[in-house]
This record gives C-alpha cells, sequence and structure tokens, in this order.
C-alpha cells in the first residue's frame, strides 16, 4: 500500500530515489517518477526537498554516508593497534568501493555522475573519511608507532595515496586480477614509511 502524504517522510523519499535512479539513470529520472513510486504528488516530494537538485545531493549524501558510517567504527576503536586500524580501514574502504561498484553496477553509475554535481557533498565526505584517518594516526604517533609531524596532513597524503583504490574514476580497475596484491603492496609500502622505528 503506497504512503499516505501523512506517513511520507524523508527516508522513505530517499529510498523511492534510488530506485528510481537504479531503474531510470539520473538523466531521465524525475520527481514525479519518484511520488509515483510512492503513490503521492510530486508536491508532497517537493515539500521534503525544495528543488530536484536538493534532492540529488540528499540521495548523494545518504550514499556516500553508507561507506563513513562503516569506516568509523573501524577509526574509532582505540583499544586496537593503530597499525591494524589503519591497515583495515583502508582495506575497509576499499572493499566498500569495490562491492558497491561490483553488486550494483547501474547504481554505482549513477551515483558517479551525482557525486560529479554535488561538490559539497563529496567534499564533505572527503574532509570525514580523511578526519577519521587523522584520528589513526593521531593514536600511532601517541603510541610511539607512528611517524608524523603533522597528522592530517598524513592523513590526507594516506587517501590520496590510495585513490586508485577508492575513486571511482579507477572502478575499472578493481575488477582485474591481481589488484588485491597491488592494494596490498601499496598499503605494506604506505605502513612501513609510517613506522616509527
Amino acid at each position: 500500500m503506497a504512503p499516505t502524504p501523512e506517513t511520507l517522510t524523508a527516508e522513505r523519499i530517499l529510498e523511492a530515489t534510488e530506485e528510481v535512479l537504479r531503474r531510470h539513470g539520473p538523466a531521465k529520472a524525475t520527481v514525479v517518477d519518484v511520488a509515483r513510486v510512492l503513490g503521492v504528488s510530486h508536491g508532497s516530494v517537493y515539500r521534503h526537498f525544495r528543488t530536484k537538485a536538493a534532492l540529488r545531493e540528499a540521495v548523494t549524501k545518504r550514499w556516500l554516508d553508507r561507506s563513513s558510517a562503516a569506516l568509523s567504527g573501524i577509526a574509532a576503536a582505540e583499544d586496537r593497534d593503530p597499525q591494524a586500524r589503519l591497515r583495515d580501514w583502508l582495506t575497509a574502504l576499499f572493499e566498500a568501493k569495490r562491492h558497491k561498484a561490483g553488486d550494483d553496477p547501474e547504481l554505482f553509475a549513477t551515483y558517479t555522475v551525482l557525486t560529479g554535481e554535488s561538490g559539497t557533498v563529496v567534499g564533505e565526505h572527503i574532509a570525514d573519511l580523511t578526519a577519521q584517518l587523522t584520528r589513526i594516526v593521531q593514536a600511532g604517533v601517541d603510541a610511539g608507532t607512528f611517524r608524523a609531524e603533522d597528522p592530517a596532513t598524513t592523513a590526507r597524503a594516506l587517501f590520496q595515496a590510495t585513490g586508485r583504490f577508492h575513486d571511482p574514476g579507477y572502478a575499472q580497475e578493481w575488477k582485474r586480477p591481481g589488484v588485491e596484491e597491488e592494494f596490498e603492496a601499496v598499503v605494506e609500502l604506505l605502513m612501513r614509511g609510517l613506522r616509527a622505528d
């Protein structure tokens, strides 16, 4: 049964928008399509999201936040060794991006387009991820296992150095045989460079 406008929530609209984007792609998906899936008028959707751009930005943020949430648990695990946390965090980021690209390629392609449109959302996502990395690097410096004059700068360098394994522009390479070994080699090189000894 379709929801009534009274039970319509932003979350339900975002779920429907994801379904519409998967079906039609970003070029053809409209607010009217989203409203139709929900069984409401497009005006009801606009009460939650003032413009189509705002809706697209919100659905992009929701998609990116899923990655951030999974990674934040690793970053926050203060009781774990910083080296293991860093390795696990980088691995989880790579795996999350690979799964998004491989499990639902249509939606991944759609979000690649949408993230190109949403400069602030993408910037905030990258800032969140590098803040998580900074937390791990700082913990390593505090424990005496990492050497870094400025943990924030080091975190940004780590993020950029591993870009090939999480930047959507490289998604086609993530399917190649041997990519896991290449990832491990890059991570090991970075870990050696960080170690205080």
